[in-house]
């Protein structure tokens, strides 16, 4: 974890531990109904801890996917692709898919009427 996460983290835990001991002391002196509204808000922060933890785990396996993309064969598809590219004749034959050029395209073949 980053150190605003293991910040957040601390303050979670101490905000849980503020309400459970609230929970305890509702316990003595309030209402059942009370006593579990405290247990259970005292809950919530372990929570938002685990969600922190996932979320720290999410961002180092998304950085370890980020690492094995830019090796070596990360410019091959990019070389493709531009080889690609470079072939396209014109415009119209690039958005038809190989379909149909354009009327000024040097390897446009004109169409026969004869059938």
């Amino acid at each position: 974890m980053n150190r605003s996460a293991c910040l957040l983290s601390a303050l979670y835990l101490a905000t849980s531990t503020g309400l459970a001991w609230t929970a305890v002391l509702a316990l003595r002196h309030d209402p059942p109904w009370a006593v579990c509204l405290f247990a259970a808000a005292s809950l919530v922060p372990v929570i938002a801890i685990v969600r922190e933890s996932v979320i720290c785990d999410q961002r180092r396996a998304l950085a370890e996917i980020g690492r094995r993309a830019a090796g070596p064969g990360a410019g091959a598809a990019d070389d493709i692709v531009r080889a690609e590219l470079d072939t396209a004749c014109c415009e119209r034959w690039w958005t038809s898919c190989g379909t149909d050029h354009d009327s000024a395209c040097p390897r446009r073949v004109p169409r026969s009427s004869a059938a």
